[in-house]
């Protein structure tokens, strides 16, 4: 039997699948350590090395139940002068000092249907206006979630269907744990005797309900209450079997007994620490890698090491405010120790919400459409937490903890093999796969430090230790587009999505007398860009490039995404090429590769459906390469995508690049999201994470190696001290001084619109590199323009010519 079983264990680390029958026998495999390797890199085949958590506060509705288990001290008969339900008022004190205290999730925890068994409890719901515990526990919910922000996760016990389904409403998640499948632990002398609730096939209907409902949820069993080691298997394929029908299991808890005084079970032997291993590492081979396994670390303090070695991936919840009230004689781990155990292991503690990645990234399906808002403004792209208040555009403190990573120079990093190896394949230019630069972006602790690193030093080997700028002019010439981006705040007027704002449309004499202008202070280059006005036609792109360069024969016309171009060729009833041709016999020089986005129609059918699609991007920026016409290449990320979006789309630029080699640089412009319709409407994140903008960053360093050679850094969405850091994760180059950044500022960018050039050299200066002004195509700025540049006055005030046509009519609600 023994040789069978690790037959069978080997098998299912090929990815086999383990049978009811096969996993029975696996109550006699006694040989830990192989149980215990095998759960492990299950485990880590998917969940690499994040180890995660929910920063949570407990709010313990009521202590009141009708049921009676022989080890619980949590629930409690009615005790004269204390009050059977938390007040209102008691329910938001407790979750407001969670809320500042961090946390995400609000954990409801009650007893079950105490009104069916107390008077009090009747009376006190009638008081409160409820004839019943979970339609208070709805209304308490609801409450927190309006006014803190917290997202509820409740585990009240038994649930009816329409119970469920009211509950589903003000929750992001709900629970119940099944304990156990043992009909005989519920007959006299059972811990579970006089407890209607704890009735196994009670349970199991609440738990096919909430499936049947689509409702994210938790369970687990309870190990060492009396159960044997054949009952506790059978639970778990019980819950298996429910989650292969609905796939709305979220986590299996692996929960172990422990022994309190003043209960019948006071006495009672409890798990030792080999039987817990045991079962923990079980449930993974049952339930695969895919499955969030989860051992709270309070109820086995000092054994985080053999917990993660049975395979868990998830501490539960932790909370720094409140007790744990069902075990109330063990404490939380702190935080920074949770973190440091973790991280002995070769693991990295990830803040996770009250739901689940994978269900946040199906949250159409799985959540109710009010609370896809709150759970999309709390998560990062990978369906995690996010952990501090930095967002691109907000003039906010960068993290410290990124930070320290990115400057970890002095001390051995634990890498995990995987990264490893996909940094080995970057730096020596062999291609990588969708699946490894995904991976990347998903770095995090140790291994984010590693890539930064090796970015840097690719940066160091290809620019030096020069950092380059332009001086330049944004010249946004209207504000007014007919089409429709989800994430654009700049457009106005009654064709955009933002409405507010005022539309204008500037004269042609306003474009080129902010062109001389520029030209005065120094600039080399005028970028020019702007909505897609319906009037529009290819002429008037062409008479603008006519217009600069009859006045400033010299000035670099950088001007015309490929979306502008494609509107260009469309209203001359010419063919891309064609018009291409035209705008460089205007006098285009090169083009900004904007209106990029994601470049994967997946996203761009909800990001900006009436856009260019991706192969017609691409093609675009092909042919202008083809006739001479060198471009930037862009990506705009951090709202509604997830990394291997982000992969997708590095690859594809990278392939046109092989095939052109026209991209002078690419430029990752993170997501602005303060004032950006498409987060007013509740469907977007908030930006990247800092930790993410920094890796799109680094992570393009290493992927387009060695095709493309400069990566710029967007100083209005990041900010000094993001420039800084990016300067140091691979980043050679600080983009344009602006003189008027209009597109940032108008989505809530608070990094003004002018970096002048003493203080682009004095941010590069100040980590000991070489500043140098170059021009759009990377060459010298002549000393002339240069001189300019560093004496240049106070800009003249702007003329905007408002465009009244498009304004909206009547009052606008905004």
């Amino acid at each position: 039997m023994h040789h069978e079983t690790e037959y069978v264990l080997q098998a299912i680390l090929r990815g086999d699948e383990l049978s009811e029958s096969t996993a029975m026998t696996l109550a006699e495999y006694n040989d830990l350590p192989s149980l215990l390797s095998t759960a492990s890199q299950l485990r880590d085949a998917v969940h690499s090395n994040r180890i995660s958590y929910s920063r949570k506060v407990f709010i313990p509705l009521t202590q009141l139940c009708r049921d009676v288990c022989h080890y619980c001290t949590f629930a409690h008969p009615p005790v004269r002068g204390q009050a059977a339900y938390l007040k209102r008022d008691e329910v938001l004190a407790i979750a407001q000092a969670g809320a500042e205290a961090g946390c995400k999730e609000a954990l409801f925890t009650l007893g079950d249907k105490p009104e069916r068994r107390y008077k009090i409890a009747r009376q006190e719901l009638a008081a409160l206006g409820h004839e019943t515990t979970l339609s208070y526990l709805a209304e308490t919910a609801q409450l927190v979630l309006q006014e803190t922000g917290l997202l509820p996760h409740i585990n009240p016990g038994v649930m009816s269907r329409a119970e469920i389904a009211h509950l589903r409403t003000v929750s992001v998640s709900q629970g119940i744990m099944l304990e156990t499948l043992s009909e005989r632990l519920s007959e006299r002398g059972g811990p579970h005797y006089g407890s209607p609730d704890k009735r196994p096939a009670t349970r199991l209907e609440t738990i096919r309900l909430a499936g049947e409902l689509q409702v994210p949820f938790t369970s687990g069993i309870l190990i060492g209450i009396g159960e044997t080691r054949l009952e506790r298997l059978q639970s778990l394929l019980a819950l298996r079997g429910l989650h292969r029908q609905y796939g709305h299991i979220q986590e299996i808890i692996v929960q172990n007994f422990r022994a309190k005084p003043g209960t019948k079970m006071a006495q009672a032997p409890e798990p030792d620490l080999d039987d817990l291993l045991w079962t923990i590492a079980v449930a993974r081979v049952i339930f695969g890698g895919e499955m969030n396994i989860q051992a709270p670390p309070n109820l086995s303090p000092g054994s985080y090491h053999q917990l993660i070695a049975a395979g868990l991936n998830d501490w539960g919840g932790v909370s720094p405010v409140t007790p744990d009230h069902v075990n109330p004689e063990a404490r939380w781990p702190h935080l920074d120790e949770l973190a440091q155990q973790t991280a002995s292991e070769g693991k990295v503690l990830v803040e996770r919400l009250a739901i689940y990645p994978t269900y946040i990234h199906a949250a159409p399906k799985w959540l109710e459409a009010p609370l896809i808002t709150p759970v999309l403004h709390l998560s990062d792209s990978d369906g995690y937490a996010r952990d501090n208040a930095w967002s691109p555009g907000a003039n906010v403190p960068i993290p410290e903890r990124e930070q320290q990573l990115i400057l970890a120079r002095n001390r051995e990093l634990h890498i995990t093999p995987e990264i490893q190896a996909i940094l080995a394949k970057t730096v020596a230019g062999i291609e990588t796969s969708e699946q490894e630069i995904t991976r990347l972006f998903q770095a995090r602790g140790d291994d984010f430090a590693a890539i930064c690193q090796a970015a840097d030093e690719l940066r160091k080997k290809i620019n030096g230790d020069t950092v380059s700028y332009v001086v330049n002019r944004n010249i946004n010439y209207t504000n007014i587009c007919y089409f429709r981006c989800q994430f654009c705040a700049f457009s106005k007027g009654k064709l955009s999505e933002n409405l507010r704002g005022t539309p204008y449309n500037l004269a042609q004499e306003e474009v080129v007398r902010r062109a001389q202008e520029a030209w005065e202070r120094g600039g080399s280059e005028v970028c020019m860009q702007g909505g897609i006005h319906p009037e529009y036609t290819g002429e008037t792109y062409l008479s603008m490039c006519r217009a600069i360069k009859e006045t400033l024969p010299e000035m670099h016309i950088h001007a015309f995404s490929p979306l502008e171009v494609w509107q260009g060729a469309q209203t001359s009833g010419l063919s891309v090429h064609d018009f291409l041709v035209q705008l460089r016999d205007a006098g285009l020089n090169t083009l900004p590769g904007t209106a990029a986005e994601i470049l994967d129609d997946e996203v761009r059918a909800t990001l900006c459906p009436d856009k260019i699609k991706t192969d017609e991007w691409l093609s675009i920026i092909e042919e202008a390469h083809k006739i001479g016409l060198r471009t930037t290449s862009t990506i705009m990320y951090g709202h509604m995508e997830q990394p291997h979006h982000w992969a997708r789309h590095l690859l594809r630029i990278k392939s046109l690049q092989m095939c052109t080699g026209g991209i002078t640089e690419f430029v990752p412009l993170p997501f602005v999201h303060m004032e950006a319709p498409m987060y007013w409407k509740g469907h977007s994140r908030k930006g990247p994470t800092f930790r993410e903008a920094i890796l799109m960053h680094a992570v393009a360093r290493l992927v387009f190696y060695p095709y493309i050679t400069n990566i710029q850094v967007s100083w209005v969405k990041m900010g000094k001290d993001g420039v800084k850091a990016c300067l140091q994760a691979g980043v050679n180059d600080m983009g344009g001084t602006l003189m008027n950044e209009s597109i940032t500022r108008a989505a809530g960018g608070e990094f003004g619109q002018e970096l002048p050039p003493g203080q682009m050299e004095a941010i590069i200066r100040s980590i000991d590199r070489i500043p140098l002004q170059r021009t759009t195509l990377y060459k010298s700025t002549p000393e002339k323009l240069k001189a300019a540049s560093f004496k240049a006055d106070e800009l003249q005030p702007i003329l905007l010519t408002p465009n009244k046509h498009y304004a909206r009519s009547g009052k606008v609600q905004a």
